[in-house]
């Protein structure tokens, strides 16, 4: 698929990233379940869905074979199953044993510096100095946003391990999109990630892994799965496709910043001053990122038909 910066990548990356962030204030309601057995079924579910609806429009494209994916693609599904979604999960969920929430979130808040330099690097091109310096001004929003936080050397090593996994969640990616697209993508991933949280969930917890979920506790998957999970994947994985890995991880600022809303309008608490400072640095950051590049001339050659001379004239690019 060929990147740009139509309005709609950024919107879709954007729009994905507030509803990841409304998962703090969600995950309220699911605060005693089983965590590692809730994860398993969170994407066994969305990928049942995200399923169905690729066989579906199989169906109502009948002329469109369906992908067939060689032994590398199923290694990259599997490694950003294990990583970007099951050892993301992991790192998470065990890093708050040793840190708290605030310090994970603040290393992870480091993906849009990361990915402003590693995704060009990944397609042999340079990053483009403009995205990483706007990455940077997401980057301590986000810090604002979570607050430094403490903790030992184990949390710290965890966090950098979700941050790892964050990484990979939109790099593993990138290479499968074109052939698989968005649907399948979120699809098989999610299902390669459950039974691997099903395993962890088994050594952790044993046969409580999975339990029959309370009212509350089923509406909280129902977002879960259909909001965050369904939902989110589609649109960041369709922007990753439309904008690029490095644009859109600017976006990825916005998470603690939704998270401070979504408690904000539920009548869960105020944000802080830190807070709002924040959202404002990610808010210029993220402008100052896809504000328009001023194009230089480009040399365009032109070769004269019956000569062997070229002329070298300068002109736009279009």
């Amino acid at each position: 698929m060929r990147q740009n910066t139509t309005p709609r990548g950024l919107v879709q990356a954007a729009l994905a990233m507030t509803l990841v962030g409304t998962l703090t204030a969600v995950s309220a309601a699911i605060a005693r379940y089983p965590v590692y057995g809730g994860q398993a079924v969170r994407y066994a579910v969305a990928a049942v869905i995200l399923l169905a609806v690729a066989r579906f429009g199989d169906r109502s494209r009948a002329s469109r074979p369906r992908p067939r994916l060689t032994v590398r693609e199923w290694s990259l599904v599997a490694a950003l199953a294990a990583t970007g979604l099951a050892g993301f999960n992991v790192c998470v969920v065990e890093g708050t044993r040793y840190t708290t929430p605030a310090m994970i979130g603040t290393v992870v808040g480091a993906v849009p510096v990361l990915l402003a330099v590693v995704a060009p690097l990944m397609e042999r091109r340079r990053p483009a100095p403009r995205l990483v310096v706007a990455a940077m001004i997401v980057t301590l929003g986000a810090t604002a946003a979570n607050g430094l936080g403490g903790g030992s050397l184990q949390g710290l090593l965890l966090a950098l391990g979700a941050l790892a996994g964050e990484m990979a969640f939109s790099l593993l990616a990138v290479p499968l999109l074109p052939k698989l697209g968005p649907m399948r993508v979120s699809a098989y991933s999610a299902a390669a990630a459950t039974p691997m949280l099903l395993v962890v969930g088994l050594l952790v917890d044993g046969t409580a892994v999975v339990r029959i979920p309370t009212a509350g506790e089923a509406a909280g998957f129902a977002y879960l799965v259909i909001v965050v999970t369904v939902g989110a994947f589609l649109l960041w994985y369709d922007a990753l496709g439309r904008i690029g890995a490095d644009r859109a991880g600017l976006f990825a600022g916005l998470i603690p910043v939704s998270a401070v809303a979504t408690t904000m309008v539920l009548g869960l608490g105020r944000p802080s001053a830190a807070e709002l400072v924040g959202a404002l640095l990610v808010g210029c950051g993220v402008a100052a990122g896809l504000g328009r590049r001023v194009r230089r001339p480009a040399p365009v050659i032109a070769v004269t038909p019956g000569r062997e001379s070229v002329r070298v004239a300068e002109a736009s690019r279009p």
